[in-house]
């Protein structure tokens, strides 16, 4: 986590972030994303706008490039850059009790999605973000405060989660993410940014707006961010290292993320599901081949049941 501290902080946000962080006013939380001039995301973020405070939650992947940015586009005399990574803790709560599970551990939850406030004595920040996140609250605690939160919320009954379901959260909302769906010519249109909320059209200007602009009002994107639904049989693993997308013997795309979905209530049963970048023609219905396997084309976020006949 970075974050801004300072009088100019929101405006310097503002004019680096896809999102809007001045009309929703203090206390927002929204996702979006820092670009290239060009128009392509050099990193994804949710900011959260607390006074004269904007931080940013970004992968680990994404701090460096993160840093870069905000020390190159930020006056010092208009804001304070900080590497907040060594202070705090981020926790993300999944799952249908997650929000009951806070406030059974005396966190209280923001009224509505798109919203952050200060809990446990100003300590920790309890962020809802909006509707279709991967994860349904954030908090954000000091490192020293870690082990006192993660009782409480263990004896509210959260359980830790491995990388793999939290990766299959991901996959099943369909978020993008750094180094798998978003690379270094990634446009922000292309990997579901309008549909995640992630782009405001309405505010002011900020770095990479004219590509991201002209794009929305004038055109579309060649490529899209679409999931795969494998065959259930065989329930082979997709292959590994292997993400051509082919339809009618033509390369259409790529696959960009896997997730082994298990069947509720059948042991070793599940099938598996994807994410891929697909050429805008091949919509949702068609099949095709990817990473080696039969697989049909389907909208994102995945409907439920996941598991029943393609």
């Amino acid at each position: 986590m970075v974050a801004l501290t300072g009088p100019g902080a929101v405006t310097c946000a503002q004019g680096l972030l896809t999102n809007d962080l001045e009309e929703p006013g203090d206390g927002a939380f929204v996702y979006g994303a820092l670009l290239t001039p060009k128009g392509m995301i050099v990193v994804d973020a949710w900011s959260a706008r607390l006074g004269a405070t904007v931080s940013f939650t970004v992968g680990a992947e994404g701090r460096e490039r993160a840093l870069a940015i905000f020390t190159r586009s930020v006056p010092p005399r208009l804001a304070r850059l900080t590497d907040r990574t060594s202070d705090v803790a981020v926790y993300q709560l999944a799952g249908p009790n997650a929000l009951a599970i806070a406030e059974s551990a005396g966190l209280p939850v923001p009224p509505a999605s798109g919203r952050v406030h200060l809990a446990l004595n100003d300590t920790t920040e309890v962020a809802r973000p909006t509707e279709g996140a991967p994860f349904a609250l954030q908090l954000t605690v000091p490192e020293a405060e870690t082990q006192v939160l993660a009782a409480r919320l263990a004896a509210a009954g959260a359980v830790p989660g491995d990388a793999a379901t939290l990766e299959l959260a991901r996959v099943l909302a369909g978020w993008p993410r750094l180094g798998a769906e978003v690379d270094d010519k990634t446009i922000p249109q292309e990997v579901r940014y309008d549909e995640l909320g992630g782009v405001s059209y309405t505010k002011g200007c900020y770095t990479g707006q004219e590509t991201v602009s002209r794009l929305h009002f004038r055109g579309h994107t060649n490529r899209y961010l679409r999931g795969l639904l494998f065959d259930a049989e065989p329930p082979a693993t997709p292959a590994a290292g292997w993400s051509a997308v082919t339809h009618l013997d033509r390369d259409v795309g790529r696959v960009t993320s896997l997730a082994w979905v298990p069947e509720s209530g059948v042991a070793g049963g599940g099938r598996w599901v994807g994410l891929a970048l697909i050429r805008r023609e091949v919509g949702p219905g068609v099949m095709v081949r990817a990473a080696g396997r039969d697989a049909r084309v389907v909208d994102l976020p995945f409907a439920a049941p996941f598991v029943g006949p393609a």
